[in-house]
């Protein structure tokens, strides 16, 4: 055990972790130069699309130093604020991190959340910094930079650029230097925790685990302390690029286990593994709960692939634990589920995974977040969908959830990230500046106004220079109003949102434009409406469909023309009035006695 290294690499988005994982593998020769691409670990495709990692990656390193060969179990982990689940599973499995700057870029948002997260599991922390063969490389203020935040000696920061391979073994070197080896006991009752999973098609779910205490063999029948399934290990291995079978995984190691297993619901991300035949039934006190921030609906198009739409979901939950859902039924879309995300991009990544990894194709709904209404019966109800919010005679107030948003960005933006946030209904806490180049604001801000397209705007602003991360802090009281959407007086429950009361005219407003561009036109006039309750705060109107009744006309009398667009006029009254005829009097007569008596003495209305 003296010579396994477990570590990981957290950064902020595009600071180079997984470039400095290709140089790690390739100087070290874990795959071979046919094997080796860029991005060698994101093997999605939405990953190399994107470029940023979605799911972290584990694989094992073989270095030798001196007359001591070394194993590193190296994990990946994503950048992105919206996958800080995967980072805190990938830490749980570790000793230590290397934490990566850009030296063009310097400490981002996402550098300090992580290095916090990192600091509370007790890892030992490398800094780096990346990128210093850039033309725009501030190698001197970004030291300063990781001084000033982690309180390390400037000697111990690495200089590194993961594009050319430089000082890549100087990190080598200090993962086997820095890095504590594992402590564990080989020879007491197995424990692993498991930390990911993936769904294969012809072998089941490969549960993916670290070794904490004891020793997994082939053929052991082992235990799920938290649902108590016991299964027998078919094959256990390490990770490579690929699987690695081996007759035994030990204490302090990462590995693979394949028991046979079909049904997603019985492995869980967290739980112990421990044998059967001699169980440590104490589990292993992980990473942090998942915290699902968005909620949307997911329906099938025909109602019929429902079934197979639950089949995928719940694969699709086994390679994303941070994946929450449940059934949900839509007036308008029938049978679906609802689910939670952990934000706006998660969201985005799900549904692009449906459609391209189980070829499903699928209705989204507006996104919203969770609320809590107290009724005036002293009940309490978790409202996660329009639907469920009970009735405004009958609610006292409502709670709607914040969140501790810090920005860092450069001095000139400020005064366009405090007009955007105070916009959003922010309240700036405190500003700090980092360097005299780099300005750090902290503002509270509700959830709700952060999940469309805040973070879009936000980069629009600041030119790409402001980083942005979050955490939830709490519940308050707030305005929150349902705002429905009519379609010619009939409601349609899947457009309608739980808003701000400020924001609803103009939030429904925007929605009643948009209806209006993509719904198509029909032969009679349909009427959008935006409502809170029985008043309307905004309404659209789709023109009826007039269809060209003087295209067969060519030349000729203007009389012609006239008579076929009164007799298409009074058609179309016929239409609005659900084929009634009236006379003078106001009397109404159906469309036989209409016909018989003539229209010579009949007014159309």
């Amino acid at each position: 055990m003296k010579n396994i290294r477990n570590f990981c690499i957290i950064a902020h988005i595009d600071h180079g972790k997984s470039t400095l994982a290709d140089r790690l593998l390739q100087i070290t020769h874990t795959i071979s130069e046919r094997e080796m691409m860029d991005q060698v670990l994101d093997d999605m495709d939405l990953e190399r699309e994107k470029g940023i990692t979605i799911k972290s990656h584990a694989i094992q390193i073989n270095y030798s130093q001196g007359k001591e060969d070394y194993i590193l179990n190296l994990i990946d982990t994503p950048g992105h604020v919206d996958f800080s689940y995967e980072v805190s599973r990938a830490l749980a499995a570790c000793e230590g991190a290397l934490l990566l700057v850009d030296a063009s870029q310097g400490i981002q948002a996402q550098t300090i959340s992580n290095l916090y997260l990192a600091i509370e599991n007790d890892l030992e922390i490398i800094p780096v910094i990346n990128k210093i063969d850039m033309d725009g490389a501030m190698v001197e203020e970004v030291t300063d930079q990781i001084v000033d935040l982690i309180g390390c000696k400037k000697e111990s920061i690495l200089l590194a650029s993961a594009r050319t391979g430089l000082g890549v073994q100087e990190i080598l070197d200090a993962i086997v230097e820095r890095i504590p080896a594992p402590e564990g006991n080989p020879d007491i009752p197995l424990q692993a925790l498991v930390f990911d999973s993936v769904f294969n098609s012809f072998r089941g779910i490969i549960v993916y685990y670290r070794i904490l205490n004891g020793v997994l063999k082939k053929n052991d029948k082992i235990r799920f302390v938290s649902t108590g399934q016991e299964y027998q290990a078919d094959e256990v291995g390490i990770l490579k690029l690929g699987l690695v079978s081996k007759p035994e995984v030990s204490a302090g190691d990462v590995g693979y286990i394949i028991t046979g297993i079909k049904n997603a619901k019985e492995v869980k991300v967290g739980d112990t593994i421990t044998l059967a035949s001699n169980p440590n039934p104490q589990m292993i006190q992980g990473f942090q709960e998942v915290k699902p921030m968005v909620f949307a609906g997911i329906f099938p198009v025909l109602t019929e692939d429902f079934e197979e739409l639950r089949e995928c979901m719940d694969k699709l939950q086994l390679n994303d634990a941070s994946l929450t859902y449940e059934l949900e039924t839509s007036q308008a879309l029938g049978f679906g589920f609802r689910c939670g995300f952990l934000g706006m991009l998660h969201m985005e990544i799900i549904q692009e995974r449906l459609e391209r990894e189980f070829n499903q194709t699928v209705i989204t709904t507006v996104p919203n977040v969770s609320f809590i209404a107290h009724t005036t019966k002293d009940e309490t109800i978790m409202v996660n969908n329009p639907s469920e919010m009970p009735d405004p005679t009958r609610t006292e107030r409502i709670e709607e959830p914040y969140i501790n948003a810090q920005i860092i960005t450069k001095p000139e933006y400020i005064g366009n990230i405090i007009t955007l946030c105070l916009g959003k209904r922010g309240i700036l806490l405190n500003q700090n500046y980092l360097t005299p180049t780099r300005v750090e604001l902290h503002f509270e801000m509700p959830l709700t106004e952060i999940v469309f397209d805040f973070y879009d705007k936000l980069k629009s602003q600041t030119r790409g220079y402001a980083s942005f991360d979050y955490h939830p802090i709490e519940y308050r009281d707030a305005e929150i109003s349902k705002m429905d959407i009519l379609l010619n007086g009939e409601k349609v429950d899947a457009l309608s949102a739980l808003i701000h009361r400020s924001r609803a005219a103009d939030f429904g407003r925007k929605l009643c434009e948009k209806l209006k561009e993509l719904l198509p036109r029909q032969q009679f006039q349909i009427a959008i409406q935006a409502a809170i309750g029985s008043k309307v705060v905004a309404r659209e109107t789709i023109s009826a469909l007039r269809k060209d009744v003087t295209a067969k006309c060519y030349g000729g009398d203007i009389s012609r023309k006239r008579k076929l667009l009164e007799k298409q006029k009074r058609g179309k009254e016929t239409h609005a009035s659900g084929g009634q005829c009236r006379d003078s009097s106001g009397s109404v007569f159906g469309r036989t006695e209409t016909r018989r008596i003539g229209f010579a003495d009949w007014q159309l209305h």
